[in-house]
Parts: C-alpha cells; structure tokens; sequence
C-alpha cells in the first residue's frame, strides 16, 4: 500500500521537476539567442 501512493509522488515530483526544467532551457535559449538579435533600447550599441 505505502508503496503504490509513493511511486505516485514519485512521479508527480518527476513530472513538476521535468516540466520545469524544460521551461527553463527554453527561456535560457530565447534569452541567449534571442535578445542580442533584437537588442532593446537599454541595450542598443551606438
């Protein structure tokens, strides 16, 4: 019993974690690719 509810947590956890990661490499990417090919006023060299 105690061990069917913890393989559920187990992947809710896994899940969340998976998810998270892979929003975070998709904002690293637009971050670094992105943003020096369309710089804002801010970052703008003149």
């Amino acid at each position: 019993m105690l061990a069917e509810i913890f393989h559920w947590w187990l992947g809710i956890g896994f899940t969340i974690i998976g998810v998270l990661t892979t929003v975070a490499m998709i904002a690293g990417y637009l971050k670094k690719v992105t943003l020096p090919q369309y710089p804002g006023k801010r970052n703008r060299e003149e």
